[in-house]
């Protein structure tokens, strides 16, 4: 990974077309009509969609168990394409009516079952209703009860970041910290006894697609170092799209081609929700590990030197969205031989390397947007160092007191430049400042 140079076209990398050329068969075909940024958009929501349809497969990464699911963030001007996105939906759509429907049968003879008993008691105590797909803008709540019926798992797309964001206004900080939890599988639990609700749950199971301005990033985030930023593949670009012909019989045709990998997805579904507690595990071989390990560590080294050292957690997390995407690579590669594999999926050295490709695409459009981002709010750790210092107080100061708490003077430096471009402090002459009033 080299140094990003912002605004010198290196910032909002396409992926190669090397990597359509090696794709699982199923992601060849449907991002096969598309050109440019389209066909990107395609294949990262496609990534998104398809890594809550894997029940029973998991890898082991840093000791941990970890499922497919991963958040994906597509940032770009409105009238720029993105709502393409969509159609990635459709190749879960025909899962998610079979979750609903058996689920609605189940409640509905559960339902009779106690009329004919006789029970007193009412139809809460059937089952919950199941969902596959799950709306955005419902409160934390009905999001705990519907991850709680959720046997493999369920996905949140929505292609307007304000719907989100709306719902989030309301309850940011629970909201926020189910969804920093779900990513790596934490446990969660809620429990309201005026509403009579108790969940618990070890294992959620949370994919996340969504598409939004820079804007309604802004207000969906809050900050980049919160810890939800660094979560999200992030996908982003600032060109408007050319308005194409929209009575194209090409055009008409790509539902057709979403709709028929999707029997293919459904059938994979049903193979792995079937293994029960039969799990498979996906394995990276001991050469895959090393490459792993040294390009991790080689892009660890180019952020510390050229970047800002706050991003580390980025890169940290993109190592683990490296291993989801080489298991769902993985997976779709073996869709027709998957249940008779046994226990394990190895990863092929191609999955590997197409994996790591595409993350790296990944990782140099988060960290564009990492830099570009102006939340105007202090990290914790920012606002013990801001608040450590004098009202008004020197470079040197700084750079001392940054020492103090292992900060290279780089660092520092350049969390000065970025106090003063959010106006939380101001130069009065070379190397002295001073707070400004709303950071009294």
């Amino acid at each position: 990974m080299e140094k990003i140079k912002i605004n010198e076209g290196i910032a909002n990398d396409l992926i190669e077309e090397s990597v359509y050329r090696r794709l699982p068969q199923i992601l060849q075909n449907i991002t096969q009509p598309f050109t440019g940024r389209e066909r990107d958009i395609v294949l990262t929501s496609a990534l998104g969609v398809l890594s809550t349809c894997l029940p029973n497969i998991y890898g082991i990464y840093d000791g941990d168990k970890i499922y497919p699911n991963v958040y994906v963030m597509i940032i770009a001007p409105a009238a720029s394409g993105k709502g393409v996105m969509n159609k990635s939906r459709i190749l879960i759509d025909k899962i998610h009516d079979k979750v609903l429907n058996d689920s609605i049968n189940i409640q509905k003879d559960c339902k009779e079952e106690k009329k004919k008993s006789k029970e007193k008691k009412g139809s809460d105590d059937c089952p919950s209703l199941e969902i596959k797909i799950m709306p955005a803008n419902i409160s934390t709540a009905e999001m705990y009860t519907y991850m709680g019926a959720s046997n493999h798992g369920v996905l949140i797309i929505e292609s307007e970041a304000d719907t989100m964001s709306n719902m989030l206004n309301n309850d940011w900080s629970n909201y926020s910290d189910i969804l920093r939890k779900c990513f790596h599988h934490e446990p969660i639990s809620i429990s309201r006894k005026m509403e009579k609700i108790f969940e618990d749950i070890k294992e959620p199971k949370l994919s996340l697609v969504m598409s939004g301005t820079p804007e309604q990033l802004k207000t969906l985030i809050k900050s980049k170092e919160n810890g939800l930023y660094s979560r999200f593949i992030v996908y982003t670009f600032d060109e408007i799209s050319q308005f194409k012909n929209v009575f194209s019989i090409s055009t008409r045709n790509n539902n057709a081609v979403f709709e028929e990998e999707a029997k293919q997805v459904f059938n994979l579904y049903e193979a792995l929700a079937g293994l029960k507690k039969e799990e498979i595990e996906f394995k990276l071989t001991e050469n895959q590990v090393r490459k792993f390990l040294k390009e991790l560590t080689v892009m660890h080294g180019v952020i510390l030197d050229f970047h800002p050292q706050s991003f580390i957690s980025n890169l940290n997390r993109h190592g683990l969205i490296l291993f989801r995407v080489a298991m769902i690579l993985t997976a779709l590669r073996n869709i027709n031989n998957i249940p008779v594999t046994g226990k394990e999926l190895v990863c092929s050295n191609m999955d590997f390397i197409l994996a790591l490709e595409i993350t790296k695409v990944f990782l140099k459009h988060s960290l564009v947007t990492y830099n570009t981002f102006d939340d105007g709010i202090l990290s914790e750790n920012d606002e013990k160092l801001l608040f450590g210092l004098p009202f008004q107080f020197t470079r040197a100061e700084a750079i001392k007191l940054a020492e103090m708490h292992n900060i290279p003077k780089r660092t520092m430096d350049d969390k000065l430049k970025q106090w003063k471009k959010k106006y939380i402090i101001t130069p009065i002459r070379q190397g002295l400042y001073r707070r400004n009033k709303n950071f009294m």
